[in-house]
């Protein structure tokens, strides 16, 4: 223990993160009064944060999740902006084009609950796209995105607006934006979900969020890809172990995802791969993103789309799109995550990294919810985060010297057997492109895991090194014995899942024609 209690020492030095906590006062909650979890939700979360009571909407909305352009005017639109004015929470002056809009406002999030419609309908058909603009005579929008700048007259319904917050290095309190408010959802397929997502974010700000990221890189578009790659650098000298699965397809069915803090990942319509295990959990205050155009056209049903689906499986914040939003027009990955290692809140990181508002993107999970607040070291010490605490001090000291960092971590590694640490040394080496040396850090992670999914993913790191070199006979020895050693468990399948693909059936045989028949009748 004297090797990690170093470490730890070290990391109570490091340095701090940028972002600041949102006072609760600044913060107001709208629910659906026609449903009583929703208000029963609303002040849940009042509670949890200790939001003022007078800070709670109740507005009469529909029941259905989809609204229309009129109804969303008429329930929710002005409803709200006479709330806001009855509370004197802002005061609206004319610009100099003659819009009225908020020049101060105390309210700076606006945070809308299980029960309040989630999307507005298109005003009319689809036409064809416009090239030069495709979102022009589109109206179609997340509500809450909608409601962003909803203080301001006269705006138009269709195609986007520029959100000003976007790329902001500065808290959403010292941005000097009244006539923006940052809006979040709390909202999932279950109301035991919601519930356990606001208390997973106030437990897991206690001790920070550690653990293994996963980011699962499928190689579609450009831009994309570019922001998972972001993400995957940002990860190494913040000392979090990063799984990469850069091949085409998704990570395969099953798939050994163990101890997932963080996951990253493109394109599949409705949940798959990992998260079809039904042993599979996030780790507590996990933060999860998939991205899709349609990822959270619905949060009914925890088995379609992505944004339901992951919190289902215990992500306790994510983000995605109601409607086709266009890559360009959806989260920046890289700068969210990027913004959530600074120390900024889940709802400022969110829009920091979205281009625009009165569009299709929704933010899940407790807006004032900080993952990353003691990444320099703070916080309550949890047993199971001491290794993952460890390679976060070891970051911090030897960031300039990869091989004395490393050293360090061998002797730590080796001195308490840890797999976590073991997978680390190998994952870095990886990143390194020294394969060698990343297949015997894998092999000792091998050893020092109890669990066999654990010891199952360090054989998929081997065999994904094979597959990567196109040593495609050594992959499917690989996974061939693997198979044998794990076939017991359910992540076997994943094994299966590559075999299927290096390593396919041949069709089966025609059948032999009839006298009088075709081939195959």
């Amino acid at each position: 223990m004297k090797v990690f209690a170093l470490f730890l020492l070290l990391l109570a030095a490091g340095a701090m993160p940028l972002g600041a906590a949102i006072p609760p006062g600044s913060v107001a909650i709208l629910y659906n009064s026609a449903v009583p979890e929703s208000r029963k939700l609303a002040e849940f979360y009042r509670d949890a944060r200790g939001i003022p009571a007078e800070n709670l909407i109740a507005l009469e909305m529909p029941l259905a999740a989809d609204i229309s352009r009129a109804d969303f005017e008429s329930k929710i639109l002005l409803p709200l902006r006479r709330e806001f004015e009855k509370r004197s929470w802002w005061q609206r002056d004319k610009d100099s084009a003659g819009i009225l809009l908020p020049v101060v406002n105390r309210i700076r999030v606006l945070v809308t609950m299980r029960g309040v419609p989630l999307r507005i309908q298109p005003t009319k058909p689809a036409g064809a796209v416009q090239q030069a603009n495709p979102m022009l005579g589109h109206d179609e929008a997340a509500v809450d995105s909608e409601l962003a700048m909803f203080g301001v007259e006269t705006l138009p319904t269709d195609s986007v607006l520029e959100n000003k917050f976007y790329k902001s290095t500065k808290s959403i309190v010292a941005a000097n934006l009244p006539f923006l408010v940052l809006t979040a959802r709390i909202d999932a397929p279950a109301y035991a979900t919601c519930e356990r997502m606001i208390r997973d974010a106030v437990e897991v700000e206690k001790t920070g969020l550690w653990g293994r990221a996963y980011v699962d890189i499928a190689n579609k578009f450009p831009q994309g890809d570019q922001w998972l790659e972001k993400v995957v650098s940002s990860n190494l000298p913040a000392g979090i172990p990063t799984v990469v699965d850069r091949f085409n397809e998704t990570l395969p069915r099953n798939y050994p995802m163990t101890d997932a803090a963080l996951y990253h990942g493109w394109y599949d319509w409705n949940v798959s791969g990992p998260f079809l295990n039904p042993r599979f959990q996030f780790r507590k205050g996990a933060v999860a993103m998939h991205l899709h155009s349609f990822s959270a056209e619905q949060l009914a049903d925890g088995n379609k789309n992505w944004s339901g689906p992951l919190l289902e499986r215990g992500a306790a914040v994510t983000i995605g799109n109601v409607y086709e939003p266009y890559l360009h027009l959806t989260h920046d990955f890289s700068i969210l995550h990027q913004q959530l290692l600074a120390g900024f809140t889940w709802v400022e990181a969110c829009w920091m990294a979205m281009p625009v508002t009165s569009w299709q993107a929704v933010v899940l999970g407790d807006p004032l919810y900080r993952p990353f607040r003691h990444l320099g070291g703070s916080g309550v010490k949890a047993e199971g985060d001491v290794e993952f605490r460890a390679l976060r001090a070891a970051f911090l000291q030897w960031q300039d010297d990869a091989r004395e960092r490393q050293r360090q971590l061998e002797q730590a590694s080796d001195r308490m057997k840890s797999g976590t640490l073991a997978e680390a040394i190998g994952l870095e080496c990886l990143h390194r492109r020294e394969t060698a040396a990343a297949t015997t850090w894998f092999r000792a992670a091998k050893n020092h895991y109890i669990k066999s999914d654990d010891k199952l993913r360090q054989d998929f790191h081997v065999i994904a090194m094979d597959r990567s070199a196109n040593h495609k006979d050594a992959a499917i020895t690989g996974l061939r014995s693997a198979l044998v050693r794990y076939g017991g468990i359910s992540e076997a399948s994943s094994l299966t899942a590559w075999l299927e693909i290096l390593d396919p059936p041949p069709p089966p045989p025609l059948i032999p024609a009839a006298p009088g028949n075709k081939a195959g009748e």
